[in-house]
């Protein structure tokens, strides 16, 4: 039914944008078409926000890019509407109103690769909108598929996806006024605990435009020899991973304006002029993690099951047999950034103010909970899916695994806190900003204060057990250890045959990825993983 009382609800959710929106653009040219409204749309879930991945920086953020996003609808002439509640029960509500003001309901958004909470929403939205006969169009929001049959040819596909037409930001067209919009409620309004993260980053798409910018113009000029330590990646890194989280900025921007830079940096190249002191490789680097960024997306939508089991079955009860209190102590140690490991403690320290940390040393955190402590990767996982504002289930998950040594193909990669403080923050700058209690320790302890004498410790007011905790573990007694019991499995006869299953459903195609990318080869970083790409985009771009 089209017509005067056609009602176009646009159902926002991790795209909370005006530019580059295919189902805004859609729902609002269709209302201009057929003389119906525009309505906006946004459900704060119970179900979502009570999940044990979600925490009160997700609001925070959020509900910062709601203003800004509301802000801008009504630019167009277009209310946002805000609830709390289920989205089914919700958009029932909706549906109601609507037929008693004389309109008809279409529902449009984008697709979601997320948690299984919105994974079971969006089947549950889908039951009711076919019994009740509304339209629900989706569109694509990045480059995974849905239902794909294989990975080949998926990254011709996605250069493809990437490349087409921007999107402009819609007119203005008449919007739906028979709703209020609804109050944006506070952390302490939905229940959630107080989480204070006071150096979180701005979020809305002001922001994001921003970030872009200044990333492309100056701020990732080395960005492929800076991303890797804590001291440069927080500059270096485009931080476009909690834009693209919460969908303030579209992947294909992105990708469009990071082609667009590199092209003009080569042909002023090829020119001979003078050139900025940009580096093409910076931007090639960072083209290449773009693609890796929807490629560990895809792995969740293709077995969403990874979330919580491991690729390998195998390796579910690896590490689940230490008792369930003292795994809660290495846990908590861990997480508060008390493990005894300077870099180790001052990372986790600087993600629970920033929400954000390089990948690098995301990938060391996640491999030290899991070897060194023995943690379950589950356990972990939501401790960081938690404190990460830039938290992309679908790169999430896949990356903590791989740290993890549990997809089955991917080697074993078990960092070392000493050699990565050494090769990442050698003076230990990032180290004496976040562990006060080493700042007067002297250079040549900072990274191994445990190696101090009584009166240094003294000198330095930092006396070992007392100010600053032990080592938690010894790394190379640890690592041993997890590497025979891990081999204990890969030993197993059906181990290869389940192996061989990951890799057909979810390996990399990596050198079809670059072709299509136009990305040459690079000899690979030692101490990375082969399919981590170096730094993700959850993971710390």
């Amino acid at each position: 039914m089209a017509g005067p009382g056609q009602l176009e609800v646009v159902w926002f959710k991790r795209d909370l944008r005006v530019a580059d929106h295919a189902p805004l653009a859609e729902a609002c040219a269709r209302a201009k078409a057929t003389g119906g409204r525009v309505l906006g749309f946004y459900a704060v879930e119970p179900s979502v926000i009570q999940a044990p991945d979600y925490s009160g920086r997700h609001w925070a953020a959020t509900r910062e890019a709601l203003a800004e996003l509301r802000e801008n609808l009504l630019g167009s002439g277009i209310p946002l509407a805000v609830r709390t509640g289920e989205v089914v029960e919700l958009l029932e509500r909706l549906r109601a109103h609507a037929i008693g003001r004389g309109a008809r309901l279409s529902l449009w958004s984008h697709e979601e690769t997320g948690n299984a909470v919105t994974y079971a929403r969006d089947r549950a939205v889908r039951r009711w909108a076919r019994s009740q006969g509304v339209e629900w169009h989706e569109r694509l929001q990045t480059g995974v598929v849905r239902r794909l049959p294989s990975r080949d040819g998926w990254a011709a596909a996605w250069e493809k996806r990437m490349r087409a037409p921007l999107i402009a930001a819609p007119d203005r067209v008449r919007g739906w006024t028979h709703v209020e919009p609804g109050e944006l409620p506070s952390a302490d309004e939905l229940g959630l605990a107080p989480d204070v993260c006071p150096e979180r980053q701005p979020t809305g798409e002001a922001s994001a435009r921003e970030e872009l910018r200044s990333f492309l113009a100056r701020r990732g000029k080395n960005y492929s020899r800076e991303m890797s330590s804590p001291r440069t990646a927080a500059q270096a890194c485009s931080r476009l991973s909690v834009p693209l989280a919460l969908g303030t900025i579209s992947m294909r921007t992105v990708v469009q304006a990071a082609h667009a830079r590199m092209e003009e940096l080569q042909a002023a190249k090829e020119a001979g002029l003078p050139g900025d002191g940009y580096r093409v490789g910076s931007v090639r680097s960072f083209i290449a993690r773009l693609h890796w960024h929807c490629h560990f997306m895809q792995k969740l939508e293709d077995e969403p099951r990874i979330e919580t089991q491991s690729f390998v079955r195998a390796f579910d009860a690896l590490r689940a047999t230490d008792p369930v209190g003292d795994r809660a102590e290495r846990l908590a140690a861990w997480s508060e950034g008390r493990t005894g490991y300077p870099l180790i403690d001052a990372c986790m320290r600087s993600l629970r103010a920033t929400g954000w940390i390089n990948f690098r040393m995301r990938a060391m955190l996640m491999s030290f909970a899991s070897y060194d402590l023995w943690l379950p990767w589950r356990e972990s996982g939501l401790v960081l899916a938690r404190l990460f504002t830039d938290y992309e289930p679908g790169i999430h998950w896949s990356q903590v695994q791989m740290q993890s040594g549990t997809t089955g193909i991917n080697a074993l990669r078990m960092y070392s806190p000493l050699k990565q403080s050494l090769d990442q923050d050698p003076k230990g700058e990032f180290i004496r900003r976040w562990v006060p209690e080493l700042a007067a320790v002297p250079e040549v302890y900072v990274h191994e204060p445990w190696r101090m004498t009584p009166a240094t410790q003294a000198a330095a007011a930092c006396v070992l057990g007392r100010d600053y905790p032990l080592p938690i573990v010894d790394h190379k007694e640890a690592v041993r250890q997890a590497r025979a019991k891990f081999g204990e499995i890969v030993r197993r006869p059906e181990h290869r045959a389940e192996t061989q299953s990951v890799l057909k459903t979810h390996g990399s195609r990596k050198r079809s990825a670059e072709k299509s990318s136009g990305i040459r080869r690079t000899r690979r970083a030692k101490g990375v993983a082969p399919e981590s790409g170096g730094d993700q985009l959850e993971l710390g771009v």
